[in-house]
């Protein structure tokens, strides 16, 4: 076996810079696969934890009857006494936040100019508040004990040219179906770097969106974060809250879920037409290699090599190949990452409805990725060897000693 390797590395030393540039054509393939995959997993994973942080908790308590699309606030609709049982939620040891919020929907006035809103009704005081907390661009955070107050997204002060400390009206809708308006004093202007959730979304104190909304003492849903992801299943069998619904992020997140499977399915053909590309550069340097040694071949199977012996010579030559490319690949693909996330790829306003997507994307390249695309590329590189060691296994002896020099 090391006599056939030693035979296959001189054979690929005889024309270095072909074997240089099918070696490359490998670790390019590679290092767009890894960059690939480190996108799409850097996608998937800020929009799920977007999602989570700022909109939909790794678990949410609701009424039964709750329907966010409409964010309703009657009150056979919310949750009575919401502390209560976010108190009784926070106790148990996997969880890190609990705290109930207050959906409501609005329009933001300011002269000439507004604008639809969701309201959050918001505990100050939650750690769950703290993506809003950490990213203040200007002013200060709410206080539980503020009524006049309201925190506005960067986005949406851009578009009505607000400023920290200006005036605004807010008019919302209340439990018993009337409109309610109020002049508000914008205290911070904050940005979550989430363009879909920034430019619509004004932060009120949860007590005064209760007044406001006349909804005392109700929520439109108790939010939970947890220390971590996998414990999701686990907390929400051990939540004990009769006759109101327990919901977990994937059953919040439905369009996510279903991107993702629809993601992946397309990531696939993307791999196929690269990993193609570049097995069709491997067999095509073996080809030649085979009608440039013919004579050569004819000589081995004279003197006695069998026909699986020179089968295992040339898919001996596609697996150093295989060796290099990865090898060089897998420095190409880092490299590429690393490059790819000193700026990243803004994309603004250009995230998916129903979901929230960073306004700029990161690769983020796992170790188990890495191995996938890695292997992937490692064996189509050493089946693309063997139809050419097959060819060359089944010259002729006689004819391919009469093959021209």
């Amino acid at each position: 076996m090391m006599q056939i390797f030693k035979m296959a590395f001189r054979d690929l030393g005889r024309n270095r810079r072909r074997s240089f540039f099918s070696a490359l054509a490998v670790a390019i393939g590679l290092g767009l696969l890894m960059l690939m995959s480190s996108v799409i997993q850097g996608e998937m994973g800020s929009a799920i934890e977007s999602a989570i942080k700022l909109q939909s908790g790794h678990i949410q308590i609701r009424a039964v009857s709750y329907d966010e699309n409409k964010s309703s606030l009657k009150w056979e609709d919310l949750i009575e006494n919401p502390d209560q049982i976010a108190e009784q939620v926070a106790t148990l040891e996997q969880v890190k936040a609990a705290t109930p919020r207050l959906f409501a929907s609005g329009f933001l006035s300011t002269g000439d100019e507004s604008t639809g809103v969701q309201i959050y009704g918001i505990d100050p005081q939650s750690v769950a508040n703290d993506p809003y907390r950490d990213g203040m661009v200007n002013g200060n955070f709410l206080t539980a004990e503020d009524r006049e107050g309201l925190l506005i997204g960067k986005p949406a002060a851009e578009k009505l040219h607000l400023q920290t400390g200006d005036k605004v009206s807010l008019s919302v809708n209340t439990s018993n179906g009337d409109v309610q308006e109020q002049i508000f004093t914008i205290r911070g202007i904050y940005t979550t770097d989430t363009y879909g959730f920034d430019s619509n979304t004004v932060l009120l104190p949860l007590t005064k969106a209760q007044t406001l909304t006349q909804t005392e003492k109700h929520a439109s849903t108790i939010f939970v974060l947890l220390k971590d992801t996998s414990f999701t299943d686990q907390v929400v069998n051990a939540i004990n809250a009769p006759n109101l619904d327990v919901l977990n992020w994937r059953d919040l997140n439905v369009l996510f879920v279903e991107f993702e499977t629809m993601a992946q399915s397309y990531i696939f053909f993307f791999y196929l037409i690269i990993l193609a590309i570049t097995v069709s550069v491997i067999i095509n340097t073996l080809i030649m290699s085979v009608y440039e040694r013919t004579r050569e071949i004819g000589i081995l199977s004279a003197i006695g090599m069998r026909s699986g012996r020179i089968m295992g010579l040339f898919l001996a030559e596609s697996i150093l190949l295989a060796i290099g490319g990865v090898l060089m690949g897998l420095v190409v693909g880092v490299v590429s990452v690393r490059l790819f996330n000193i700026n990243g790829f803004y994309i603004g306003n250009m995230g998916l409805s129903g979901m929230l997507v960073s306004d700029t994307i990161r690769a983020v390249l796992t170790v188990e990725n890495t191995v996938r695309v890695a292997t992937m590329t490692f064996i189509a590189t050493i089946l693309s060897g063997l139809y050419p060691a097959v060819m060359a296994s089944r010259l002729e002896p006689v004819e391919a000693l009469r093959a021209e020099k």
